[in-house]
């Protein structure tokens, strides 16, 4: 648009000033021709008028011609002229007729040539704005295509590159809510799966309880122990998945800053002492107290809880864990590894997936703690990996990007 407006402006001065000096030249050519005729005819009158009154001088005649109460037509009857048949007041008549004409013939084409001029501008522009509207259409079906030889640094180019954005907007947007919708249904799907079983099997053992009176004190400690591991496990369940949600949601807001990673895996080993003693697995420590972490204190702790968890879980008794975290100009590094019974190649790829169960994992295992731990990192700017040998032990690597 801006392109078009200069250009109607540009030519509309362009022309204006074409008239405006084709009109000074012309009225200057007429004035000239006009004041030599008329100097003509002057002499003319002033010789016929000598010729009649010879007394008269050339300056008393000049004075009478100049006389402004008596009219041309009167002027010349008293010296027996007759004006109107003088061939040099008849040239002088044309001159002026050629002149009204020229100069109603030039505004006549000056208006045209303007209006003419609007109406390719505006013709342009509402093809441009068809076009912008014909864009419109297509993007509400969907079409999100931009054809870029057509972009220029014009009004209307930058408006359809500024609705091809904001359409990409919302269509992002709507592909983020049908995602969402999506995940959110698949994680009700899940809750509901995940949920089912243990409430099912508490469910029957607590009508075992109830209905059959001859089951001996040794049968009855098994079957209450049996619920409360239960419930338990669904309590964790439970808490996990709504910590999960709200990290689809992104509800959860992070309370980034420098803390010291040694304190974060002190509080960790605290988390897991009583795990790690009823094994007899002793958790070696190796980095420098000086290293900081950028993070949310308390969701890292819960996510190292869990993966050094998982370690404890699936590591022999009176084994040993290795931590050792240290720190450089691109990212800080820790280092889990146990001895235990080490990841198959074909769980490898999904231990990190929500509600997944690898072979070796413990009955009790409901498959969340490491997706949750996965997500965690990465909403601290870091990522984790996974390498295993089975019999041999598991190694997670995690990187936090400075």
């Amino acid at each position: 648009m801006k392109n078009n407006t200069k250009f109607a402006v540009f030519s509309s001065i362009i022309i204006s000033l074409l008239f405006l000096s084709l009109f000074i030249i012309s009225n200057y050519h007429f004035r000239q021709q006009y004041q030599t005729t008329n100097n003509l005819l002057l002499s003319s009158l002033i010789n016929k008028i000598k010729t009649t009154y010879p007394e008269l001088s050339e300056i008393e005649i000049i004075e009478v011609l100049n006389n402004p109460d008596l009219t041309e037509e009167d002027l010349f009857k008293k010296y027996g002229i007759n004006i109107q048949n003088e061939s040099l007041s008849i040239k002088q008549q044309n001159l002026n007729n050629q002149y009204f004409l020229f100069t109603i013939i030039s505004i006549l084409m000056y208006s045209l040539t303007i209006i003419l001029i609007i109406i390719i501008y505006n013709k342009k522009e509402k093809a441009k704005i068809n076009k912008i509207t014909n864009y419109l259409k297509e993007l509400n079906n969907h079409q999100y295509s931009l054809a870029i030889e057509d972009n220029q640094e014009e009004d209307l180019s930058l408006l359809k590159n500024e609705i091809y954005k904001t359409a990409i907007t919302l269509n992002e947007q709507t592909l983020l809510l049908k995602k969402d919708k999506e995940s959110l249904k698949d994680s009700l799907s899940d809750i509901s799966h995940q949920l089912k079983t243990p409430l099912t099997s508490i469910n029957l053992m607590i009508d075992t309880l109830r209905h059959q009176d001859n089951l001996s004190s040794t049968e009855r400690r098994e079957l209450l122990n049996n619920i409360h591991r239960k419930i338990t496990n669904t309590n964790f369940l439970v808490h996990s998945l709504l910590k999960l949600s709200k990290f689809d949601a992104n509800t959860i807001e992070f309370n980034r800053q420098n803390n010291s990673l040694s304190k974060i895996l002190k509080d960790v080993l605290d988390n897991l002492s009583t795990l790690s003693d009823l094994k007899d697995i002793k958790i070696n420590i190796k980095g420098s107290k000086d290293i900081s972490l950028y993070c949310d204190y308390k969701w890292e702790v819960e996510a190292l809880t869990n993966i050094i968890k998982n370690c404890i879980e699936h590591s022999n008794n009176s084994s040993k864990i290795d931590i050792t975290y240290q720190k450089n100009d691109i990212f800080t590094k820790i280092i889990i590894q146990d001895n235990g019974c080490g990841i198959s190649k074909k769980d490898l790829p999904h231990i990190f997936e929500r509600f997944y169960k690898a072979q070796n994992s413990s009955k009790d295992s409901i498959g969340i703690g490491l997706s949750l731990a996965k997500t965690i990192i990465e909403k601290d700017n870091g990522y984790i990996t996974v390498d295993s040998v089975i019999n041999k032990g598991t190694t997670f690597t995690i990187k936090y990007l400075k």
